[in-house]
């Protein structure tokens, strides 16, 4: 874990308060609220007791209107409850530590397919290594794997080629927080030595990888994306790392992640986009986005509470996949959000997530929100005529960037052409989701914000005291509302397989509903820089969603044009 030294005669927990009410204009704020400075006064003041004018502030900010005697009870329960409040903030939670209360994407009345198929992939032919082993940098999972499984090329080959371009590459796009080179070419050397003797695992086998900071290797640094963690490790692998591990992949970097999974911008700076380094590649799983779109990793992994794998990916133009909440176990990443994270890849071909997800999905017994008998079944030849295919009519054609709407306008377009008729559909708008998540990043962080610490952070301090503040009542109110939009969204898409919209119309509603989603590029504005749209699946109907994705790449060739990376 980090060490953190406090400065002799300072206050820390004073001082971030003090930054935090500046951020809102200055100290006048602090009248509302009324949480933080009941907490505060009884803290610096070494009281133990909540006065009537504190009950009366606090009163006002819930909406509640009280006489009297109501108040005077108010203060005397409340003083009670200070015994519990303190008994609770004595122990010690682990930012891993889950309530016994686990989100469940589905509503009455949905059914989910349970039998497993076959995993069924395209085969490539005539896959023949390049005099210049570099060209493959950008090559889909299929390919590569091709000349692994052939021997054509080493999987130290590739993991060394991968590690020259991250070191050569970084500089630009300051998306690596630590190389695991060590790691990566024991496993590679594995992997050669076990390929070699007829024991090849399949299609990850000997290729190179990155995860983003926030999940938990053995042996190097998890950040976080965070000064005050900036030196953190755990013992142990996450399961997606065990299970990428199990399929014979490589590891090969910790990619960066904005400040506690925030954003682009973490303690080392900002990570740019490889399109337009003069940009940040947006977040928070900044780093897997530009690595991947970069060619620096054969595929990273990103994790998502409210678009942080959808937003990079769009802004890179890669396909990221947001998988249905409860697919892909958590065990062994930073807590963000309990009910709304969700771990995925993101790839530069919509196949290539399937055959990532195939391999990481399912319950390990760690994660309990992850459901034991719902298989993901790819099968590439399935014809996507067959889907149910809607479009959120009415979101096309908004917002202020003209070529987006342009290019995906044409993507439209391009799926009709294929024969797929689109059905026209509404969905409802929403951005609860962030009421929920900043509370729960609120508890999971309860303990660092307390510390005092806090105030080592760049920016995220804002949104754990905000949310720290937030009566309990209402954030059960706004999940008793989540569970409204949730029966909503079923009735609509009762029919249909997939939903093609824009990505800002659908990203705060579906993260909070936990519907998978995948990003897929759509075009390039006049600067070079990827456009790209989003394609919403019912619940846990990945594949019906990358299917049409990759339909849709087959018919574009987005995804073949490759940034210009000056260094």
């Amino acid at each position: 874990m980090a060490k953190h030294i406090r400065q002799p005669g300072t206050d820390p927990l004073r001082e971030s308060r003090r930054r935090f009410l500046a951020s809102f204009g200055g100290a006048g704020m602090s009248s509302m609220l009324f949480p933080g400075v009941l907490w505060g006064k009884i803290q610096d003041e070494g009281a133990q007791r909540v006065t009537l004018d504190m009950v009366r502030d606090a009163s006002r900010i819930a909406g509640l209107e009280l006489d009297e005697a109501e108040e005077a009870a108010m203060v005397e329960g409340v003083n009670e409850s200070l015994a519990r409040i303190e008994e609770i903030r004595g122990f010690h939670i682990d930012n891993s530590v889950p309530p016994p209360m686990y989100f469940d994407p589905l509503v009455p009345g949905m059914a989910v397919d349970t039998i497993e198929r076959p995993f069924r992939q395209d085969v490539p032919s005539d896959v023949s290594r390049p005099a210049n082993l570099e060209d493959v940098a950008f090559w889909p999972l299929v390919r590569l794997a091709r000349l692994i499984e052939t021997r054509q090329v080493s999987a130290i080959e590739l993991t060394r080629m991968y590690l020259d371009r991250l070191e050569r590459y970084n500089p630009l796009l300051n998306c690596v927080v630590t190389l695991t080179a060590e790691r990566a070419l024991e496993q590679a050397t594995r992997a050669d030595a076990d390929i070699a003797a007829g024991r090849y695992r399949g299609l990850l086998h000997g290729i190179p990888w990155g995860a983003k900071d926030i999940i938990s290797a053995r042996g190097y640094r998890t950040t976080w994306g965070a000064a005050p963690f900036q030196e953190q490790e755990f013992d142990v692998d996450a399961t997606v790392v065990e299970r990428l591990d199990a399929a014979g992949a490589v590891l090969i970097a910790k990619l960066t992640t904005g400040e506690l999974a925030f954003g682009d911008r973490w303690f080392g700076g900002r990570t740019n986009n490889p399109w337009n380094p003069e940009q940040g590649s947006s977040g928070s799983s900044a780093g897997p986005g530009a690595a991947t779109a970069a060619g620096l990793v054969g595929f990273a992994i990103g994790t998502d509470t409210g678009g942080s794998i959808l937003s990079p990916s769009m802004r890179c133009g890669v396909v990221g996949l947001r998988p249905t909440f409860g697919r892909v176990s958590r065990f062994g990443v930073m807590a963000a959000g309990f009910s709304l994270d969700k771990i995925g890849p993101m790839c530069r071909t919509a196949e290539d997530c399937a055959i990532v997800l195939d391999a990481i999905e399912g319950p390990d017994g760690k994660d309990l929100a992850v459901p034991a008998n719902i298989p993901f079944n790819w099968d590439s030849e399935t014809n996507v005529r067959t889907l149910g295919v809607g479009y959120f009519a009415e979101a096309f054609g908004e917002g202020n960037d003209g070529e987006e709407i342009a290019n995906n306008e044409a993507a439209l377009a391009t799926l009709r052409a294929l024969g797929i008729e689109l059905r026209p559909v509404t969905l409802p708008r929403s951005r609860l989701i962030y009421f929920i998540e900043y509370m729960e990043r609120a508890a999971g962080f309860d303990e660092f914000l307390r510390s005092g610490r806090v105030a080592e952070l760049r920016s995220a301090s804002r949104y754990l005291y905000v949310s720290r503040l937030i009566p309990a009542v209402d954030y059960l109110q706004a999940n008793r509302v989540r569970m409204l939009l949730m029966q909503e969204i079923a009735a609509t898409m009762e029919d249909l397989d997939v939903v093609v919209a824009p990505y800002r119309a659908i990203n705060p509603l579906t993260s909070m509903t936990g519907h998978p989603v995948a990003a897929v590029p759509s075009g390039f504005r006049y600067d070079g820089t990827p456009t790209g749209f989003t394609l919403v699946g019912n619940v846990y109907k990945e594949a019906a969603v990358l299917l049409l994705a990759k339909a849709f790449q087959d018919a574009t060739g987005f995804h073949l044009r490759q940034p210009t990376l000056d260094v």
